[in-house]
């Protein structure tokens, strides 16, 4: 019997939503049930459920808006739509968008139960990110956001379609493709990676694609190229923004007909590679000033994955120090035990505009000149203080340490306003303008019947 299994029910019909709630908690399931949209919202943003039942039609926002909501912030999670109102057309629609299940009332028991089993096998991927999955192999986290990202990775890595990964620079972009590649049935094949940006166009299609001896000047011997290096496995196009424009014509051509004409070769070659690209640039804006071409863009963004910033992840800032700082202390043959909490305290309120890479290479220079087991903050000043940017400004630092202060006396309090306002030695007016300047809702901190 399902006993681990959430779901999340929305429907203003009060009497619907007490037989719905019934019926799953009778099949072993445990149930979250609000009777909005708007609530159903408010729920998600403290905890995530496996599985949302909602209804179409439903007093202010609607069931399919609420998925759209769903869908953009959380990749992963199946939903199921029910309504009095459906039709085949409307059921087309909604399932083409992304709905798991679109569903007739009245629903029999049997059909609702079913319907709420195969979305929970599709959700199964979630859990499989807490546990052993290829797809994070050697990525932390403990963000929402990064989870559904990786989440999503693993599941479309067991298919075969291009994925376009976006992100800042030092986000993780190749680590990410290569944890794609390692859970797909390629894994036994090459990972073949370049940097767009970093090879003269004219030596590019070159790489690329290969050559023939004597195609040109310094063609001194056949070239296999990385599309044929990486035949059976994955091709990582980094910053394909860079590409210039008369090799996407190349590139566009070869993903469609999947083969490669070697520079100065008359014969086509077939190849089967799964490319995954990559890039910093907003590849919209690109489009539109003429710089990346459109047709190509679509091609190569089957399926987008989106990093987020270190600066958005900030609860990953010790884990990832961590782990950094026993991968290094390896290297440097040093016995380090951690960071001291002020040492954390330094690098939880650092900026990072060169994300995760910049705090690996940060760790690295800590842990060079290390004298101690235990990092002292002094030692994490001293070297932040040679990046010149990596402090968060004083307004920066002030705001994150606000919210999180008022998350844990919301926690604290259970959501009871009085006590937490009381617990902060702040009037309860205050303490209002507080919560909505972080927009934090004190009803989503208590005790759940």
């Amino acid at each position: 019997m399902p006993t681990s299994k959430r779901i999340l029910i929305v429907d203003d019909d009060a009497d619907l939503l007490r037989l719905l709630a019934l019926r799953l908690t009778s099949a072993g399931y445990e149930v979250d049930a609000v009777a909005s949209a708007e609530a159903a919202l408010s729920r998600l943003a403290v905890s995530r459920p496996h599985l949302i039942v909602t209804d179409l039609r439903m007093e202010g926002m609607d069931g399919m808006a609420l998925f759209d909501i769903v869908h953009r912030s959380h990749q992963g999670l199946p939903v199921i739509i029910l309504t009095a109102h459906g039709s085949i057309p409307d059921a087309v629609a909604a399932t083409r968008r992304g709905v798991f299940g679109y569903l007739a009332k009245p629903v029999e028991g049997k059909t609702l139960l079913e319907e709420v089993a195969a979305a929970l096998r599709v959700a199964a991927a979630t859990d499989v990110v807490d546990a052993d999955t290829h797809a994070t192999d050697g990525i932390l986290t403990r963000n929402p956001q990064m989870r559904e990202t990786l989440t999503k990775a693993n599941m479309v890595a067991q298919g075969d379609a291009s994925v376009l990964v976006q992100g800042d620079s030092g986000t993780g972009k190749e680590l990410l493709a290569r944890a794609i590649h390692q859970a797909s049935g390629r894994r036994d094949k090459p990972f073949v990676a370049i940097n767009c940006g970093a090879i003269p166009e004219h030596l590019l299609e070159s790489e690329l694609f290969g050559h023939i001896k004597g195609s040109f000047t310094g063609a001194q011997r056949d070239h296999d190229g990385l599309f044929k290096a990486a035949n059976g496995g994955s091709l990582f196009l980094d910053e394909i923004g860079d590409m210039p424009l008369a090799l996407q014509v190349k590139l566009l051509r070869v993903l469609q007909d999947r083969q490669v004409r070697p520079v100065g070769a008359t014969k086509l070659v077939d190849i089967d590679v799964r490319v995954i690209s990559a890039t910093h640039r907003d590849l919209a804006v690109a489009i539109s000033e003429g710089r990346f071409r459109e047709d190509l863009y679509y091609r190569l963004n089957v399926v987008s994955l989106s990093l987020p910033p270190l600066d958005k992840r900030r609860e990953d800032i010790p884990l990832l120090a961590g782990h950094f700082l026993r991968q290094l202390a390896g290297k440097y043959r040093k016995t380090l035990s951690g960071f001291s909490p002020d040492a954390t305290e330094l690098l939880l309120a650092s900026a990072w505009p060169g994300n995760v890479r910049q705090l690996q290479n940060i760790v690295e220079q800590i842990v060079a000149l290390s004298t101690t087991p235990l990092v002292p903050a002094g030692l994490v000043q001293m070297v932040l203080s040679q990046q010149g940017d990596g402090i968060a400004s004083f307004e920066e630092a002030r705001r994150g340490f606000e919210r999180d202060y008022l998350v844990q006396i919301l926690k604290i309090a259970e959501g009871n306003v009085t006590q937490a306002a009381r617990l902060a030695k702040r009037n309860r007016t205050e303490f209002y303008k507080l919560l909505e300047r972080h927009h934090l809702d004190p009803t989503q901190f208590k005790p759940q019947n």
